[in-house]
Formats: structure tokens, sequence, C-alpha cells
């Protein structure tokens, strides 16, 4: 990557352990490919001290707090009389207290059967209200539950966000689009059998799309088996360019303007 191009990392968990180790390092090739910033979204109540630290020592991460579908055990859904008051409840006076350009990471997770679904579809409701009385974008996580998600969003009504490595229909990114939603791609547009994701991408508008990594998770596939870091970003980048015939300016111009326009960022 060149300097003067400019890409945001709407989704990266570099408050986690894997970049306990290099955290700095990875930030500065970051700064030195144009990955000038990076919004870092929360998994559970007791991250969100580490991460507020974090994002207050770096300028260009920006935090989003919220509790995610797959970590049901790590979260306090009900006031307790010893232990004070629940993670919803302790969110919206954090958010309060704590400058955020979104609530997230939120959303429902049906891939395994098992889950319980009622108790997701609860803490996901309770989150898409405080996400519209605090006017809050969100910021998306959907597994098998898109036509669930966008039936809530329809009735709450948050003020926009991301639905984060989208992997829906187009009928399905249409009606997020029309809810003011941006659809996030990652490291998996990078791979040559990701077929049915590459040609959505294609297909879709790009006033509608922003890119993210999702790291460590999700690399890319020149960095298959490896830890995935913000620095890969450029080549989901260059992956998407190439599926819709257009050069990287386009694309690094459209989804950092996107990614400003939906998360408010300066």
């Amino acid at each position: 990557m060149r300097s003067g191009v400019e890409l945001i990392d709407s989704h990266c968990h570099l408050d986690l352990p894997a970049f306990d180790a290099d955290r700095e390092q990875v930030l500065a090739r970051c700064a030195a490919l144009g990955v000038g910033h990076i919004v870092v979204p929360a998994i559970a109540a007791a991250g969100w001290q580490r991460l507020a630290g974090l994002c207050d020592c770096h300028p260009g991460l920006s935090p989003a707090y919220g509790l995610h579908p797959m970590f049901m055990q790590q979260h306090r859904l009900c006031p307790d009389a010893t232990a004070g008051p629940g993670d919803v409840e302790r969110l919206e006076g954090w958010l309060q207290q704590h400058r955020a350009v979104a609530l997230g990471e939120i959303g429902l997770d049906f891939w395994d059967k098992r889950a319980d679904r009622g108790a997701q579809t609860a803490l996901f409701e309770q989150q898409l209200a405080v996400a519209a009385r605090q006017q809050l974008p969100v910021l998306l996580h959907v597994r098998k539950a898109h036509d669930q998600v966008l039936n809530l969003l329809q009735r709450h009504r948050p003020p926009g966000g991301i639905a984060h490595a989208f992997n829906g229909s187009l009928q399905q990114a249409q009606r997020y689009i029309d809810l003011g939603f941006c659809l996030g791609f990652g490291g998996m547009l990078t791979f040559a059998r990701s077929r049915k994701l590459r040609a959505l991408a294609a297909a879709l508008p790009l006033h509608a799309l922003v890119l993210e990594t999702d790291a460590p998770d999700m690399t890319v596939a020149a960095h298959r088996g490896e830890r995935n870091s913000p620095e890969y970003l450029p080549d989901v980048a260059i992956a998407l360019a190439q599926l819709r015939d257009g050069t990287l300016a386009e694309v690094a111009d459209a989804t950092t303007a996107n990614a400003r326009r939906v998360l408010g960022l300066g």
C-alpha cells in the first residue's frame, strides 16, 4: 500500500490478548500501510475498561461497547441484589460516561442449534433499545439469523450501523441498506473458493460497503493459518477492487467515506 490511500478497519478486536506481544508494532505497520483508523468492538463487560484504556492511548482507535451473542455465559443478564445491576444496565451507564462510535458487537448467532435463541433475542432487543435511546449505530454479528435481525431492526430502529462479516442474500442486503446500514467484508473475500461472497461483493452498491478484518480471526488468503491482523486490510481492499473491476483508490475512498458516514467518524 502507498501513502495517500486511507483505509478504515471497521471491525477489529485489537484489544484481545492475541496482540499483547506486538500491538504497538502492528499499529506502526498499519499506519505505514494507510490503515489509519480502526474500530474496536467489545465482547463482554469484563473487557470494557481494557478497551477504553487502549483507545484512549491511541487516537486512531475508536471503541464500541456491547455484549456479544456468542458469549452468553459471560454476561450477567439480570440485576442481582448482591452483585449489582445487569450488564445491559451497566452498558447504558457506561455509554453515558465513555466515548463510543457504536454499540457492539451485538446480534444473533443461531449457527449452533443448541443456542438459547430466546435469551439471545432478549439480550439483542435490550441492546437495540439502548442504542436507540443513546442514538448510537450498532455493529451486528449475525449468523443464520438475518431475517430475525432485520425484523428486530425494523421494530427498534437504531440509527444505522454495520452488518459485520455480511454473508446473506442480495434481498437481505437491500433491507439492511434501506435501514441505513453498511455491509462489512473482510478476509474471506480474498479466497477464490468464496464464490457466493465474492459475487455478492461485486454486485452490491459500493456506497454500502465497508472493509474489516475481524482480527485476530478470519485472516486473508495470503496469511492462511496465521493470526489475522489489521495490517492485512489492504489485501481485502485489493480483492474488492479486482472483483468490481475498479481501482484500489476508488475502493479505498468509497469504503473509508462509508465508514465515516455510518459511524460518525471525524
